[in-house]
């Protein structure tokens, strides 16, 4: 049996840096985001994941660079992983608004095996440890991202070591390297509040492909934004998000429904909530006042 080392993410719009490090500053704001998603509910040891990253821009160099940070905390069964990972980008400006990034991210990869409470046939079975065992590796990434206000679009790689994680003396995990590649844009529907916002992920290991299409109806007004959007896999499941945003805080809960035979009711849960403020102390007129003789 063999299965993807990456969490699937439903909303992964909204967590574009656990894919691609090309992100981090590019969008000249301090982006916070954190997700808690539980797979395949009803399931014993399915899959619940945490990830909490932050990223922003680093003014005070030229040409404008970024920086990231962002830590994962992934249990399956008796498996648990997680990864602390640091993410630099270098910005180049392509017109007013477009940026194009190049982005690489050093990981630090945990894994650790814990038996108890594994119900073994033969309890001396040497495939499986008799106590907790844990090992480290360190890992790569890196990313090409292009980001326009109303559209981006990013090719990545991960796991470019492909790290071989050793648990003891008997077991071992092998993780391989997987490639993504996201796109999405931001329709305004002419003089009204609504407005469209479609996008697709691809994920491959080069044996095997994911795809994802994904589109929001977004419902703009005073600072306000209410969202409600689809999603599909095909063979593999069909998602329904919703949420919204105030002041630069963002909630979004969206349920992943499977539909390639595990049950309507087993399905993947996942809570999103994110946080955006523009940092730039520097930008042009920041300080600007008008006279009171010349309103």
């Amino acid at each position: 049996m063999k299965a993807q080392w990456d969490v699937q993410f439903s909303d992964y719009t909204t967590l574009k840096s656990f894919y691609n490090p090309g992100v981090a500053g590019t969008d000249g704001l301090l982006n916070v985001a954190g997700t808690y998603s539980m797979q395949m509910m009803g399931y014993k040891g399915a899959p619940k994941t945490m990830f909490v990253a932050a990223d922003c821009p680093i003014y005070f160099l030229t040409p404008r660079h970024g920086a990231g940070l962002s830590f994962m905390s992934d249990k399956i069964g008796m498996f648990s992983t997680t990864r602390l990972g640091l993410q630099y980008a270098f910005n180049f400006k392509l017109g007013k608004k477009s940026r194009l990034a190049v982005g690489v991210q050093g990981a630090l990869l945990s894994e650790s095996i814990n038996p108890s409470g594994v119900e073994l046939i033969d309890q001396n079975d040497p495939a499986f440890p008799t106590s907790t065992v844990t090992g480290n590796k360190f890992d790569m990434g890196t990313g090409v991202y292009f980001y326009h206000p109303r559209y981006f679009l990013g090719l990545s790689g991960q796991h470019l070591l492909a790290p071989t994680i050793l648990l003891g003396e008997k077991n071992e995990v092998k993780v391989d390297r997987v490639y993504y590649l996201m796109g999405g844009c931001n329709i305004k529907l002419k003089n009204t509040l609504f407005s469209l916002a479609p996008s697709f992920l691809v994920q491959t290991d080069l044996q095997s492909w994911r795809e994802d299409i994904q589109c929001k109806f977004c419902i703009d007004y005073d600072g306000k934004r209410l969202y409600a959007g689809v999603g599909y896999s095909p063979t593999i499941s069909t998602t329904f998000l919703v949420g919204g945003s105030f002041h630069g805080i963002c909630l979004g809960y969206s349920y992943q429904l499977y539909t390639s035979g595990i049950g309507a009711a087993n399905g993947s849960h996942e809570l999103v909530l994110s946080y955006q403020v523009d940092l730039d102390l520097f930008k042009k007129g920041r300080n600007a006042h008008k006279s009171v003789r010349w309103l």
